[in-house]
C-alpha cells in the first residue's frame, strides 16, 4: 500500500493523472456508451470533460501571477449545497460536444495529446510559483494538490460501471481520502475503505445501513458536494 507522504504534490498529480489516462485508453469501444459515476454523464462524457480539464491546468500553469495566494488545494473548491445534475449550461455543452466525436478512438486521441502536455506542463512548473484561476491565486503547488482529488473521484466515476477497468492509485485514494475529510471537517471510520469513502463522502452513493451505523453521530457531515 502506497503512503501520500513518498508523492510530492507533483508527483502524486503525475502518478494519480498518468493512471487515470491509461483506464481510459485502456477501454473497449462499447465502455464509451456505459454510464458514469457523474449524474447524467456517460462514459465519453467524463471523458470529454477530462479534455477540457487538462485545458485548465494547460491555461492554469501558463497564467503566473504577481499577487499572494487567496486559495490553497483544500479551499480550491467549493463545497455546494446540493449535488451536481448535470443539467446546467457547461455540462449540457460537454454533453452535446462529446456526442460530435463520433468515435471513442478521436476522443482518446485527443485526450492523450492535451493530457501529455498538461502533464509536462506540471512537471515543468516551480511548485512555489503563483498562477491565477477561476478568479484566484494559489501556488502551482496547491493547484496541483488540488487537482489529485480531480482525479482520483474522476477515475472513480470511471470505472463506476466498468469492473474490468483500473481502479485509481492508492496513493491517490488515501490523499483524497484525507482531502474530502479535511474538507468536511469530520474523520471518516477506518472501516471504511479509502474507495467506499470517497463515493459515500463526496455524494456519490448512499451508505449501507452498516456503514451508516459505522458513521456515527457526526456521519451527517458527510456527504460534501464540490464543485
Amino acid at each position: 500500500h502506497l503512503s501520500y507522504c513518498y508523492f510530492p504534490a507533483v508527483d502524486l498529480f503525475t502518478h494519480t493523472w498518468a493512471a487515470l489516462r491509461a483506464a481510459v485508453a485502456d477501454l473497449p469501444d462499447q465502455a464509451f456508451t456505459q454510464p458514469s459515476g457523474c449524474a447524467g454523464w456517460l462514459v465519453r462524457d467524463l471523458v470529454c470533460h477530462l479534455i477540457i480539464d487538462a485545458q485548465d491546468v494547460l491555461i492554469t500553469l501558463a497564467t503566473p501571477s504577481e499577487e499572494p495566494p487567496t486559495r490553497d488545494a483544500l479551499t480550491y473548491w467549493e463545497v455546494l449545497g446540493a449535488p451536481p445534475a448535470g443539467d446546467d449550461a457547461l455540462d449540457a455543452l460537454i454533453v452535446r460536444l462529446a456526442a460530435a466525436y463520433q468515435e471513442p478512438g478521436l476522443l482518446t486521441f485527443h485526450l492523450d495529446d492535451l493530457g501529455a502536455a498538461a502533464g509536462r506542463a506540471a512537471l515543468l512548473a516551480h511548485r512555489d510559483q503563483c498562477v491565477a484561476t477561476k478568479g484566484q491565486v494559489l501556488t502551482v503547488g496547491d493547484y496541483l494538490d488540488a487537482y489529485v482529488l480531480e482525479w482520483t473521484l474522476h477515475h472513480l466515476d470511471l470505472v463506476a460501471y466498468l469492473p474490468d477497468a483500473a481502479a485509481p492509485p492508492a496513493a491517490g485514494l488515501s490523499r483524497t481520502r484525507q482531502m474530502v475529510e479535511q474538507i468536511a471537517g469530520y474523520k471518516i471510520p477506518a472501516t471504511l475503505t479509502d474507495t467506499d469513502a470517497l463515493v459515500i463522502g463526496t455524494g456519490r452513493r448512499s451508505p449501507t445501513a452498516a456503514q451508516t451505523a459505522a458513521l456515527g453521530a457526526d456521519g451527517n457531515r458527510i456527504p460534501v458536494f464540490l464543485g
